[in-house]
């Protein structure tokens, strides 16, 4: 028997992009939407530094852009 269990478990978001927008899908299937507007550095990024991205507790972190979105 484990001597620690946590029932609290990482949640995953797909993120894609298309048409001027960052798309977020959540583990329970719900999606939302982001104009790149609203974060130009994801806007000029290259697809490469667009999928460099870790979940954090709030929200979307892109690592190489250091831009933070959140959820």
């Amino acid at each position: 028997m484990p001597l620690f269990s946590s029932s609290k478990q990482e949640k995953k978001v797909k993120v894609t992009f298309a048409n001027g927008l960052l798309f977020v899908e959540k583990a329970d299937g719900k999606q939302q939407a982001f104009p790149l507007e609203w974060f130009p550095g994801l806007m000029n990024a290259t697809e490469e530094e667009r999928e460099d991205w870790k979940q954090t507790p709030t929200g979307i972190h892109f690592n190489a852009l250091d831009v933070d979105v959140a959820l």
